[in-house]
């Protein structure tokens, strides 16, 4: 009975499927799984894989071959060559020492040449036992004609004897570098006096002559950025605050100076002057003397109705400050590049009152010069004999404008200039060698033009020149040379535009122009790869 059921239900089923019409799509049992093919696509060819990656290849070989190198030559920073070591013994005080050996020379006048040995002989000891500055040393040696026409000598010292003075005195020439001494005939000392009272006198004199000097080289030494092995000799505080003062009032070292004299007045007169004629007389020997050193060119102007910024007719001190009417006056300005010291001759009834109830007719400006009040005179002219004094005051401040020492005799104090700014030069130029060296290794990014290595190697040629010859002009020409050389290396335009242009600045730039370009390079780079690992998969398979 059940096998029937069983068999009707057979036929039944198989009805029903025969009676499906044709083409009919007849919905698959729950109980029959379906299977989906795939459609793969076709093999690829072997020459198109090997064109792919040719042309992937010929894409990075532009970019590493031919892309790289002009962008690194069009876009990479020039660095000339420089001597850092060298530069930095500079800096450091290793490749000079300044020092200044002095020559003094000694006119034994009537003494007998044995005793002029003795005198110079003891004298030296002590020279050497008062001197605590080894960058200054004082050589004696004995006059002769030779000597007496040399111009390395810095000091002769001429003996006379005396009849009736128990002390010897001293006194020094007004207009040579000679220094009279007077001695009395029993102090010349025996050949085998351990000791003379006139040597030390001379001693003490020559360290006195010369102290001053000392004092400023010590100090240059002090304050300089540059590392001497030497000791500055020890300077107290008030000595210290007065040089500070001196080089903060004077003019930087410059081998030509302009000198402008103004004759300003409230009213139309006077309306002349004979500046011309005054200058010859009483400023032009001071200029000769200091030719050696500084050039200088003149102009003059007159300039009416030029009303002071103050009216009061006695002026304080705060006064001073703004006397000088800069927006009116027509005050000449550096001609030429090089600095202007103005002197400036004021026409009125004005006077400086200080603090002790005096009067005072002129005041020095710190690097900018002097102005000098005058009363007005009878006639609309003024002559020579009335401008004497005001020249003089400006012929006294310039020479405090320009850092001439305030010791001792003219011609001394100007040779102690030409030995100072030898020495402020020289330390200046070796100051800025090594800051350059330390720039250029803490900024590796920054440009190095080729004249600034040529600057750099004009300018320690120089600084060795004026290294062996310290003390004379040609050392300080040599040393201007080297300065000069050595600020324009450092102030190199092109080479200080690079300070402030970070690497952040680079990647900010290149960045959204490499994006672009690099991505697609990159992501085909990658696909060639994976490509090329699954084709070493299926033959590895097949094998």
């Amino acid at each position: 009975m059940s096998s029937a059921v069983e068999n009707g239900a057979s036929s039944d089923l198989t009805f029903r499927k025969s009676a499906a019409p044709t083409g009919a799509v007849v919905p698959p049992s729950p109980e029959e799984p379906t299977t989906v093919s795939k459609k793969e696509p076709p093999p690829e060819k072997a020459s198109d894989t090997r064109r792919r990656s040719w042309v992937v290849a010929s894409f990075w070989a532009i970019v590493i071959f031919l892309g790289l190198p002009i962008w690194w030559q069009t876009t990479s920073i020039y660095r000339a060559n420089l001597p850092v070591e060298q530069m930095l013994e500079w800096s450091d005080g290793k490749a000079c020492r300044p020092v200044f050996p002095l020559r003094i020379s000694i006119d034994p006048g009537s003494l007998q040449e044995q005793e002029a040995e003795n005198l110079l002989r003891l004298t030296q000891h002590a020279l050497d036992d008062l001197n605590d500055f080894s960058a200054h040393h004082l050589r004696l040696q004995l006059a002769s004609k030779e000597a007496q026409q040399d111009s390395d000598v810095a000091l002769t010292i001429r003996l006379t004897p005396a009849e009736s003075t128990h002390t010897a005195t001293s006194s020094l020439h007004p207009h040579y570098p000679i220094l009279d001494v007077s001695y009395p005939p029993n102090s010349i000392p025996t050949a085998n006096s351990p000791s003379s009272g006139l040597a030390t006198y001379l001693a003490t004199q020559l360290r006195s002559t010369f102290s001053e000097e000392q004092n400023i080289i010590s100090y240059l030494l002090e304050t300089s950025s540059v590392h001497t092995e030497q000791q500055p000799k020890a300077l107290s505080q008030e000595v210290a605050d007065s040089l500070s003062k001196r080089m903060t009032r004077s003019m930087k070292y410059s081998r030509t100076y302009h000198l402008t004299f103004s004759l300003f007045t409230s009213g139309p007169a006077p309306s002349s002057w004979e500046i011309e004629a005054a200058i010859d007389e009483y400023m032009k020997p001071v200029l000769d003397m200091l030719a050696p050193i500084h050039n200088f060119t003149i102009d003059t102007q007159v300039q009416l109705y030029a009303a002071p910024g103050v009216q009061s007719q006695v002026l304080s001190k705060e006064d001073l400050s703004s006397f000088i009417n800069a927006a009116e006056w027509p005050l000449s300005p550096s001609i030429g590049g090089a600095p202007t010291l103005n002197f400036v001759v004021y026409i009125g009834n004005q006077t400086i009152g200080t603090e002790a109830s005096e009067t005072s007719q002129s005041w020095l400006i710190p690097q900018w010069g002097t102005v000098y009040l005058l009363s007005p005179p009878s006639t609309p002219h003024v002559s020579t004999e009335t401008l004497k004094q005001p020249i003089l005051t400006f012929t006294s401040h310039l020479l405090s404008l320009l850092g001439t020492p305030q010791s001792s005799s003219l011609p001394l104090r100007l040779s102690t200039l030409n030995r100072v700014r030898s020495a402020d030069l020289l330390l200046r130029a070796s100051s800025s060698l090594g800051s350059l060296a330390r720039l250029s290794l803490a900024l590796p990014s920054i440009s190095i033009p080729s004249r600034v290595a040529d600057g750099v190697a004009k300018s320690m040629h120089h600084l060795e020149l004026a290294c062996a010859s310290l003390g004379n002009p040609k050392g300080l020409e040599h040393a201007r040379i080297a300065e000069a050389e050595a600020e324009r290396a450092f102030f190199e335009k092109s080479m200080v535009g690079q300070l402030y242009f970070p690497d952040e600045h680079k990647v900010a730039v290149y960045l959204p122009l490499l994006g672009p370009v690099g991505v697609p390079l990159v992501m085909g780079l990658l696909n060639e790869f994976k490509a090329w690992r699954n084709r070493r998969r299926q033959k590895a398979k097949s094998m």
